[in-house]
């Protein structure tokens, strides 16, 4: 039997596989403008985060989220 994907809340099947599609079907060049989009957005911020506390950073978030 196979288990059963959980999602975050507002996400299913659907949503990643339009994700993906998204991703998979992308031309180098599209992909490079919508990282250079994403830079210029003034409503997030980027921060360099050393790989060894990923984690802990990623369960700080869920947490605030929650």
């Amino acid at each position: 039997m196979m288990k059963k994907s959980k999602f975050p809340n507002g996400w299913d099947d659907e949503r990643v596989k339009r994700v993906l599609d998204h991703y998979e079907n992308q031309t180098e060049e599209e992909a490079v403008a919508e990282d250079e989009a994403a830079w210029e957005n003034t409503s997030q911020t980027f921060i360099e985060v050393p790989n060894e506390l990923v984690p802990a950073v990623r369960e700080l978030l869920a947490k605030k989220v929650a």
